[in-house]
């Protein structure tokens, strides 16, 4: 609590998409079997051997190495969209194989709500854990706004989604049709440069250079959910550092606002991570 006895701030979360709440990555092109795949071998530890073979250092997947010199298997070989399939990887096997049934699509395919898989298989495009959270501050009387941020042009499928769930049409979660937030399908964009980073929104335009103050502003008053694409090849650039990140303009001392991102690829290292927090103005 901030601001004076029983006020809580007012949350504006940052989202991404790609293996964050969405399974699947429209970058890559990888479908949900695929991501999961590729998310499983970034939390998944081993280390080489001597003779150069990769020794696991355990059998249990964690977002932290699970002891000192331990490295995710994805940092060691890369991508790898079949990585329980054949190979060190097979030990996985079963996790893999139980997440992705917890993926799958309830009863009737949803245009909006759903993605085809393998043949006869559809999935949840947006994690139902997405939605127990707007369900869940929406109850608790949390004043707040959801801004997703991506790299990819998965937006207007993202936004769509979620309008429709707070139509009503998702069979989990009937409720959300309670929850008052407008959904702005119109994707912004985000565009980084040495001098200065630029925000459109349809007609509204915003650039740090004139005053990095006003894009805190507008973040901090944004209402219901919207999106924005960030510009992936200034991060790319930057040798995927928080430099290059996605810019998130934050006010310490500010007693009313909470941002809040989240995001797959943060990390506890500024030289490879995705978000480049700074104080706005």
């Amino acid at each position: 609590m901030s601001g004076g006895a029983g006020r809580r701030r007012r949350l504006v979360l940052h989202v991404d998409l790609n293996n964050t709440v969405v399974v699947a990555d429209t970058v890559t092109g990888q479908a949900p079997r695929a991501a999961l795949n590729t998310f499983l071998s970034t939390v998944t530890w081993g280390r080489a051997g001597a003779a150069g073979e990769w020794e696991w250092v355990s059998d249990r997947p964690s977002l932290r190495p699970p002891c000192p010199g331990a490295l995710s298997y994805y940092s060691r070989h890369g991508r790898d969209p079949a990585f329980t399939e054949a190979g060190p990887g097979r030990r996985f096997r079963d996790l893999h194989a139980r997440h992705l049934r917890l993926l799958e699509w309830p009863g009737r395919p949803h245009d909006a709500l759903s993605v085809p898989g393998e043949p006869g298989k559809r999935y949840h495009l947006i994690l139902p854990s997405f939605f127990r959270l707007l369900d869940a501050l929406h109850r608790d009387g949390r004043a707040f706004a959801v801004v997703f941020r991506t790299f990819g042009t998965d937006l207007p499928r993202a936004l769509q989604a979620v309008r429709s769930a707070l139509d009503g049409q998702h069979p989990q979660f009937p409720a959300l049709r309670d929850v008052a937030l407008p959904v702005d399908l119109t994707p912004g964009q985000i565009r980084c440069s040495k001098k200065e980073v630029v925000l459109t929104w349809g007609a509204e335009r915003l650039a740090t250079r004139e005053d990095k103050r006003k894009l805190y502003n507008f973040f901090s008053s944004f209402e219901g959910i919207g999106g924005f694409q960030d510009h992936f090849d200034w991060w790319a650039r930057n040798q995927f550092s928080s430099l290059g990140g996605k810019p998130l303009w934050i006010d310490p001392h500010d007693p009313d606002i909470q941002h809040i991102f989240i995001d797959d690829n943060i990390r506890l290292d500024d030289g490879d991570t995705i978000v480049h927090p700074q104080v706005g103005g």
